[in-house]
């Protein structure tokens, strides 16, 4: 493992348990070597990768965007522990297509460990290529975000994430525990509105204020320092809110918008013997069994007989607060109401 990747990891751990001391304990290193890594790390880059002073650990903007290089590049790590081959005999990677938010490293080193000589490969989707991706031949599956055009597609569904929406440290609305869009219709919302659906048809009839044109935004990141500069809100699973935190905003959950889904989703004419592999991993099938049967294609709201256990440990590698697929939970109680915050 080169120095460069070592200290990625080291960025990695911090910003999992935001905390230095506890991140090193779990990397089986002293925390003093953590520290140095990661100043040394941002000498080289020339930026600051975690927010001074501050009395939590916080990664700034460009720790944020290199945590995600960092992620990908710690994937792909795990999985490069076989032999080395001449190009001539080495195989295709298997490739994964992850959305924004969803962490696939569990699986990824599963993956290894069951298939040393088989290389895979991760690679960063969006909205707009989630699905295409398969139909083009990049990638063999994909962690993809509910809804997608299932055409053609087996889908699994895995877990649930909490919408949140991301506003100033000093918004109205951090008075309170939870909000609406009812509260939000107002609010300058970062993002084409079609992407909440539930804020376009409250705000299509509740917002007093003309709706302005959206600055330029390249990344999430980029949407994210423009909250904390006052210019608007973003509504985001809770995952991609985390992933993207500064020490200048914050975020509550939006109790009327849908919990964003994720599913493991590949072409159903291509089941191949690799993707029944992963498939076996992502559903906590041990090495013996994990391509006993094969998957059939389906709805990813369709449920399986499966024992919970097998879907709670499926569910145990993306990021951010996880509910198990809909049909798995009990009826959830009614939430508590919010009001209006002050404008």
């Amino acid at each position: 493992m080169d120095v460069d990747l070592v200290r990625l990891r080291y960025l990695a751990a911090v910003a999992d348990h935001l905390h230095f001391g506890r991140a090193a304990a779990a990397l089986h290193v002293a925390r003093p070597t953590v520290s140095r890594a990661l100043l040394e790390l941002e000498a080289e880059l020339g930026v600051e990768l975690f927010v001074r002073p501050s009395e939590r650990t916080e990664l700034t903007p460009a720790g944020v965007e290199l945590l995600e290089q960092a992620r990908l590049r710690i994937a792909q790590d795990d999985l490069a522990q076989a032999a080395p081959r001449s190009d001539d005999d080495a195989p295709e990677p298997f490739t994964i297509g992850i959305m924004p938010g969803v962490t696939v490293s569990k699986w990824t080193r599963l993956w290894a460990d069951r298939k040393p000589d088989a290389p895979l490969k991760v690679v960063r989707t969006d909205v707009e290529n989630q699905v295409s991706a398969l139909h083009a031949g990049i990638v063999d599956v994909s962690f993809v975000r509910l809804p997608i055009a299932q055409a053609g597609l087996s889908t699994i569904a895995l877990y649930a994430e909490l919408p949140v929406v991301v506003v100033p440290k000093d918004h109205p609305a951090t008075l309170l525990d939870m909000v609406t869009v009812a509260d939000l219709v107002d609010e300058h919302l970062l993002q084409d509105p079609n992407t909440v659906p539930e804020w376009r048809d409250a705000a299509a009839t509740g917002r007093t204020v003309e709706r302005r044109p959206l600055p330029a935004m390249r990344t999430m990141a980029d949407a994210v320092a423009l909250v904390a500069a006052g210019i608007g809100v973003v509504i985001v699973p809770q995952s991609v809110a985390r992933m993207n935190h500064r020490k200048d905003v914050t975020y509550l959950p939006v109790v009327d918008v849908a919990e964003s889904h994720v599913a493991l989703a590949w072409l159903a004419d291509r089941t191949t013997p690799e993707i029944e592999e992963f498939i076996g991993i992502v559903r906590g099938r041990s090495a013996q069994s994990s391509r006993a049967t094969p998957t059939p294609a389906r709805d990813a709201g369709a449920r399986s007989a499966e024992p919970a256990a097998g879907r709670s440990r499926a569910s145990g590698g993306g990021g951010g607060a996880k509910r198990p697929a809909p049909s798995a939970r009990k009826p959830a109680k009614a939430a508590p109401k919010s009001r209006r915050g002050r404008r």
